[in-house]
Order: structure tokens, then C-alpha cells, then sequence
């Protein structure tokens, strides 16, 4: 992955965009600190379409169905005091 002062990439946003489409993500650092990845659209389809959202798994039926709770034994339990 080649990193791109953000000086560079405004400059030279076409080559950025052309590198980033033959060779792959390109990371951009502003005052060397990492600021940024462009990364081609159909990686980006990829990364987001692999992962549903919290809703979807919250409503799906994927991990629902009993639980194996075992049950409770028998120990005396301390009184709880009366106010």
C-alpha cells in the first residue's frame, strides 16, 4: 500500500485514483499521522456487503432457540431482612 502525503494526493488526485485502481488501497497520512484509505469500489462493496447490520442480526433467526440452563440446586438461601 503506498502512502500519500495529503499535499500529494490533492495534487495529484488522478494518479492517486489510477494507482489505487491497479494496485489497490492507498493510505493517506496528514502531518504522518494515518488519515485516510481509498480503496477501490468494488473492494468497498466487498468489505460492507460481508458484514449485515446490527439490525439484520438482531432479527434474524440465526442463534435463537433454547438455551441449556441447568437447573437450580437445592442450597439453603440467606433470608432477606424485612424493612
Amino acid at each position: 500500500m503506498k502512502v500519500w502525503p495529503v499535499q500529494d494526493a490533492k495534487a495529484r488526485f488522478s494518479e492517486m485514483l489510477e494507482t489505487c485502481v491497479a494496485e489497490g488501497p492507498q493510505l493517506v497520512t496528514k502531518r504522518g499521522e494515518e488519515a485516510a484509505v481509498l480503496v477501490p469500489a468494488a473492494q468497498w462493496r466487498r468489505m460492507t456487503a460481508a458484514q449485515p447490520s446490527l439490525k439484520a442480526l438482531l432479527m434474524s433467526d440465526a442463534g435463537r432457540g433454547d438455551l441449556a440452563i441447568p437447573p437450580r440446586g437445592r442450597a439453603r438461601r440467606r433470608a432477606v431482612p424485612r424493612l
